[in-house]
């Protein structure tokens, strides 16, 4: 019997992509640039596409999902303003203490903000970051870069099936990471808690997971920690592996170390780490 491999694509979108100029469409007359690229995000992304096309039919399944927010949420520039008034820069934290101080001030909900903030912090992991606005739904920025598209609509041709696509981050007042819950989930609103439906079908009658996107240091991290988390619940074939293509992921700029925090993490947690050839060379022995 033949290996069931499901492939995990974490937001291979434009955004998170640092695209030649060449590659990204003219507004006005000025190339669209990618809201928050990642260094190394086209290259990678030009590496899982000829991993998926290569790969061809090997591939059970396929889910991608995609970071896809409004223009105003919490973890964005245009949420947050200076006691003064002023906007707030890209990449500034923001803590609960500061907020409740008035240094800086959220556009709405402030209450409902403040217990978000608070929740996070209590959860050990980290303070908010202001985010460059990036991934608003139906923008440029939001689609799927274009060679991983032309991989994927190869793919549906030749297997005859159709990658599931997973919207996440659509609730404002939650950042989102993972693909499989908000980072704060609310009792009150379904789709900030996790996604049992999508955690079974990455890991049902599955025998090796393949995990690969943007940003390791981020959005795959959170994916991978929460699934992991999830897998004793879960009813699993006996021998279920998860691997991480690790040259088809890059952290965000700065945020190195905790990309490297995740990838020992994962490896201790018994996730295997091999480059896309490797998987290539292993499958088509």
């Amino acid at each position: 019997m033949s290996q069931q491999i499901h492939l995990l694509i974490i937001d291979p979108q434009n955004d998170f992509c640092d695209l030649p100029a060449d590659a990204r469409p003219q507004v006005r007359g000025i190339a669209a640039s990618p809201a928050l690229p990642v260094s190394g995000g086209d290259r990678d992304m030009k590496r899982l596409a000829d991993f998926v096309t290569r790969m061809g039919p090997r591939l059970r399944d396929i889910t991608v999902t995609l970071d896809s927010h409004p223009h105003v949420a919490i973890e964005r520039t245009t949420f947050w303003k200076d006691r003064d008034g002023q906007p707030v820069a890209p990449f500034t934290l923001i803590s609960a203490d500061r907020v409740a101080a008035g240094d800086f001030v959220p556009a709405s909900q402030a209450d409902l903000v403040l217990r978000q903030l608070r929740a996070l912090e209590r959860a050990g992991r980290y303070q908010l970051v202001v985010w460059p606005v990036h991934c608003v739904t139906g923008t440029w920025g939001h689609n799927i870069h274009a060679e991983v598209a032309e991989a994927l609509a190869a793919w549906e041709l030749q297997s005859h099936s159709t990658p599931h696509k997973v919207l996440k981050g659509e609730y404002p007042w939650s950042e989102h990471y993972g693909a499989f819950e908000a980072e704060v989930p609310l009792d009150e609103v379904p789709w900030t808690q996790f996604n049992m439906p999508l955690a079974q079908r990455v890991t049902e009658d599955v025998d090796l997971l393949l995990v690969a996107g943007l940003a390791s240091s981020h959005c795959v991290a959170a994916s991978v920690d929460q699934l992991l988390g999830a897998l004793p619940r879960l009813p699993l074939k006996p021998g279920f592996q998860v691997m991480l293509l690790s040259d088809c992921m890059s952290p965000v700029g700065g945020f190195e170390a905790q990309a490297e925090q995740f990838l020992q993490r994962a490896s201790a947690a018994g996730v295997q780490l091999q480059t896309a050839q490797q998987v290539l060379d292993a499958c088509t022995r």
